[in-house]
């Protein structure tokens, strides 16, 4: 390896005692390949930060780029202003993959996939970083879009703030089995199971105003009906990173 080439990073992130996981040790990972499933099968997450003591958290739109996570709101927001000297952030997504019913409400849970990745959040004010973001935030759920779209207005670009974030550790959390009864509860007359929870696409909604001979584009076939959420937006964030 050359001097001045950086080191592979490692495949797991590192552990401290901020994504340490306390409990379910059999749940988690520190995987960087698992906690990037789950984040690229998201579009939404919610962001919790702290200020002047008070705690707050946010949902929002983000993204992924390597190891750097990237959301964007209103220039005129308070959390916005409080990042510009940066401050550190805990950003979360969560999937609901079943209900699981049990024959006592001690066991009764939930399947799911969960992602919590620790950093510190900064405004993207580098003018080349933030142009990139200005495509990316599009380009990463519809891949190539950006190019056919109209260029943004200076006003547009002034009311728009990007935030950027590298994933200093991380962890995933997953529950993905059926119902773990206790086994002399197993003779109980009582139903026991699991639900399955998708959230699914539907057919698409044209605009009322598109004019006549306007057709769907071509990215929006990641996004055909049927499919599931979570599947298309991770065959989007392929298709990005591909690009």
């Amino acid at each position: 390896m050359s001097s001045t080439q950086a080191p592979a990073p490692s495949s797991e992130y590192p552990i401290t005692d901020r994504n340490r996981l306390r409990r379910r040790h059999d749940r988690g990972s520190y995987d960087r390949g698992s906690v990037h499933a789950i984040l690229d099968a998201a579009m939404l997450c919610h962001v919790a930060y702290v200020i002047d003591g008070q705690p707050f958290c946010t949902p929002t739109l983000f993204w992924r780029e390597g190891d750097m996570l990237y959301w964007h709101g209103s220039s005129a927001s308070r959390m916005l202003r409080h990042l510009k000297a940066g401050t550190p952030a805990c950003l979360t997504v969560s999937h609901l993959d079943g209900l699981v019913l049990a024959r006592s409400g001690f066991n009764h849970s939930a399947n799911y996939r969960s992602a919590m990745c620790f950093g510190t959040a900064r405004i993207v004010d580098d003018p080349e970083e933030k142009a990139a973001a200005m495509r990316a935030v599009v380009d990463r759920f519809y891949p190539g879009r950006s190019d056919a779209l109209r260029p943004l207005t200076g006003q547009e670009a002034k009311a728009t703030t990007f935030i950027g974030m590298e994933i200093e550790q991380a962890s995933a959390k997953v529950r993905a089995k059926g119902v773990a009864d206790d086994e002399e509860d197993h003779a109980l007359p009582i139903w026991a199971g699991v639900v399955p929870v998708r959230t699914v696409l539907g057919e698409i909604q044209p605009c009322p105003k598109l004019i006549d001979g306007v057709e769907p584009p071509p990215e929006l076939g990641l996004y055909r009906a049927g499919r599931s959420l979570d599947e298309s937006l991770t065959d989007a964030q392929h298709a990005y990173e591909e690009g």
